[in-house]
């Protein structure tokens, strides 16, 4: 089975313009998640895929492979499914570009699904991991997910899912961790299907597997750093980063 790592990373972002490029560090975001990534030593291979010829610089100045996208995607899902239409391999696991903390043990728990999965029914893999605070429950920007007994996934929203409608009972939230594990198939499938209301609702890509009936296995996962989305965020990242350093004796 062989297991690729692919990084979309676009220059624009309607929250925060050109983060990808933002100090995370020394280093930028993308090159350290990039670099953490390689470190992790479970790919056959590792791509950053992006539109921008500066974020194609960043990762293959520093002797990475970068992939330039052909054309403009709507969504990670395409682009991704672009870069690797001609690269043999079974599973693609997507790493965001702004989420550099990423951890080994995660990632080999998604390709672990795949070696147990002697039925194929799995069509991608993904990470959950608990909140806890109000604040984050109900930001619109941290997308939550609920899954069945089986840990297959049910529904991703921006909104708190599930609604806390009885006041007496404190429901367990989950922010869904945008690395994804595809099958090399349903990548490709997912480009050629229309997308349909959910996902135009939530602007969440995953929404469009489930509508279509693909299974999503979800982990849950302990803590895995933070996502950059914002300006703050990239403050809170910076924090964390100083103090995992100090915490470990050197650069993450």
């Amino acid at each position: 089975m062989k297991t690729i790592a692919v990084i979309p990373a676009r220059y624009a972002s309607t929250r925060f313009p050109a983060k990808m490029m933002a100090k995370l560090g020394e280093k930028t975001v993308i090159r350290s998640t990039y670099e953490n990534t390689v470190k992790t030593n479970l790919f056959d291979d590792v791509f950053v895929v992006t539109d921008s010829g500066i974020i194609y610089d960043e990762i293959s100045d520093y002797g990475g492979k970068a992939l330039m996208s052909k054309s403009v995607h709507e969504t990670g899902s395409d682009r991704i499914a672009e870069a690797v239409q001609d690269i043999e391999c079974d599973i693609v696991i997507n790493v965001q570009g702004d989420e550099p903390f990423v951890q080994k043990d995660a990632l080999q728990k998604l390709i672990d699904v795949y070696k147990n999965d002697s039925n194929k029914e799995i069509s991608l893999a993904t990470l959950a991991q608990e909140i806890f605070e109000d604040d984050e429950i109900n930001n619109p920007n941290s997308v939550k997910a609920i899954w069945d007994k089986d840990n297959f996934a049910l529904y991703f929203s921006r909104s708190p899912i599930p609604y806390p409608r009885e006041t007496n009972f404190r429901a367990r939230y989950f922010q869904h961790i945008g690395i994804y594990a595809f099958r090399k198939e349903a990548l490709l499938n997912f480009t050629r299907l229309p997308m349909l209301q959910n996902e135009k609702a939530e602007k969440l890509e995953q929404l469009r597997y489930l509508e279509y009936g693909m299974k999503i296995k979800i982990l849950e996962t302990g803590y895995m750093g933070m996502g950059i989305d914002t300006e703050e965020d990239l403050k809170k990242a910076n924090e964390y980063l100083l103090e995992l350093t100090k915490t470990i004796g050197h650069e993450f």
